[in-house]
């Protein structure tokens, strides 16, 4: 799919540890890469990083974004051309507990991430992963675009839009042509609602499917007509694969803030993709509690991917019951056997690249 592009390419993973991170580093392994990873332990058990064995596949570096030494160091060791920023602190509820702790490491952490990008030499282009709600979100019915105003009303949310501001910052004032060091292409990248196997992470509904299936409980759906843009993790993933190897071609022209999610037409509710879950598992119920009291939390928000589609020319591979199907499917393989996992998820990026060479996405 690719094409051998990454191979043998030095390239820095930050958060690798954590689900949406560790199936990129296994990729960028799978495509021939160099693959350093910088991150905290995984912070749920059990998780993807170890399930796959990624520690034996990558050089795995732990350490915290937040302190600025250490991450010059890495930087030193790793001696990247490529980086993809995905270490983050990824959960709009804890957010609300610990709002220092989202903006210290989202927005600070981002910071001392591009104070080392730009003392790094060897750095080519760079992919920092932002979020969906960085928009400022009126709920309205059509997709946010690109240029469409930052904001956040929770912790989380307002920390990305804030992490975007900071990116455009740097990228104008010192990664353009006009900037005071050697150009390289800095892009954002905002993807939707991400499921596939593997997470376990706390106030996500994929997760939270998985721990009360298991436990033959009802599943708890907070915001039941809530609408999100759901997409497997190897969608957006696929995005900023091509995306960095666009920014090391044309920079110029690719630098900036990048949408990926699915289509406008395959976009659901939380109780429909709920009980889709429950129908590929095979059996499950869902509650919906009346809560007086709770954090806000958005109940519509669409992205519109038409940069995406027409410039980077990205488009989604699976849709939204085929990417249900595939995470169902992976988290059915965990509790039958919790051995091979690792040959599961490599199965199913290869089973990615191939749909997405029929559906006439040759990257290279």
């Amino acid at each position: 799919m690719f094409n051998g592009f990454y191979k043998n390419k030095r390239v820095l993973v930050t958060g690798h540890t954590g689900f949406k991170g560790s199936w990129l580093a296994l990729w960028l392994h799978e495509l021939g890469a160099n693959v350093n990873g910088f991150a905290l332990p995984p912070n749920t058990h059990p998780n993807h990083f170890e399930l796959i064995g990624l520690k034996d596949l990558v050089c795995h570096i732990e350490g915290n974004i937040r302190d600025l030494k250490t991450v010059k160091n890495v930087f030193d060791i790793a001696k990247p051309e490529f980086v993809f920023h995905l270490a983050a602190q990824p959960l709009v509820r804890e957010s609300y507990d610990d709002p220092k702790t989202t903006f210290d490491t989202n927005i600070g952490g981002t910071v001392n991430i591009l104070e080392a990008i730009r003392q790094c030499e060897t750095v080519k282009a760079a992919v920092v992963v932002t979020s969906d709600k960085c928009y400022e979100n009126k709920e309205w019915i059509w997709g946010y675009r690109e240029d469409d105003p930052l904001g956040g009303h929770d912790p989380y949310s307002a920390s990305k839009g804030a992490a975007e501001i900071v990116c455009a910052s740097y990228r104008r004032s010192y990664f353009d042509q006009n900037g005071q060091s050697p150009h390289l292409g800095l892009a954002t990248a905002r993807a939707g609602n991400i499921i596939g196997g593997g997470d376990w992470a706390k106030d996500r509904i994929i997760p939270d499917c998985i721990r009360s299936l298991t436990a033959d409980k009802p599943i708890i759906i907070r915001n039941p007509q809530a609408t999100r843009p759901w997409q497997h993790v190897l969608d957006p993933l696929c995005g900023y694969l091509l995306l960095a190897a666009r920014l090391l071609d044309n920079p110029e022209k690719f630098s900036g803030a990048w949408n990926f999610g699915p289509q406008t037409s395959d976009q659901i509710t939380v109780n429909e993709l709920a009980n889709r879950f429950i129908n590929g598992w095979g059996s499950g119920t869902i509650q919906s509690p009346t809560v007086k009291q709770a954090p806000h939390e958005a109940r519509l928000l669409h992205l519109n991917i038409d940069k995406a589609v027409f410039d980077l020319k990205w488009q989604p591979v699976l849709d939204s019951s085929t990417a249900i199907d595939w995470t169902v499917d992976w988290y059915k393989s965990w509790q039958q056997s919790r051995d091979a996992l690792q040959n599961l998820s490599v199965c199913q990026i290869k089973k990615f690249t191939d749909l997405a060479a029929t559906k006439g996405q040759i990257l290279f």
